[in-house]
């Protein structure tokens, strides 16, 4: 991409068009569980990340504190996460994922992997292993941020 303003640079705006097109296939191949996009993002940051703050949660999914704490309510109330305290700090609340949702992220995987291998058996080869070579380049670029 060429160097200079980020605004106007098409390379870099093709880039963004794309990533928001991806973002809503990724939207499509979402599993009809019921589950919200914060939800299932929260679930799967503690699957990979462990157990969080409730506060580290918000800021890090995005939202205000009095909505995460509503969804992890949600969360607790489905059996899928657990909030206990801290023991170095009695007044943190710590969010923990369960077994069961923990299944859910698996399940939720491995059905949109399948959704996934549909599309991408339209593609040749060379295309297949093209998607594969981007998104461990992408995947670079996420965890810079992810456990933030």
């Amino acid at each position: 991409m060429a160097n200079g303003s980020s605004d106007s640079d098409p390379d870099l705006l093709r880039t963004v068009t794309s990533f928001d097109r991806v973002l809503r296939l990724l939207r499509r191949l979402t599993t009809p569980d019921g589950l919200s996009l914060t939800a299932a993002s929260t679930l799967y940051r503690l699957d990979e990340f462990g157990a969080h703050r409730l506060s580290d949660l918000a800021v890090a999914e995005g939202v205000t504190q009095p909505g995460m704490t509503q969804l992890v309510s949600r969360l607790q109330r489905d059996g899928l996460a657990v909030r206990g305290g801290d023991p170095a700090d009695g007044r943190v609340v710590v969010v923990e994922i369960t077994e069961a949702g923990r299944e859910l992220v698996r399940d939720r995987r491995t059905t949109r992997a399948r959704m996934l291998a549909e599309l991408l058996a339209d593609l040749s080869a060379p295309e297949r292993e093209a998607v594969v070579t981007s998104l461990r380049v992408l995947d670079r670029l996420a965890e810079r941020t992810a456990a933030h």
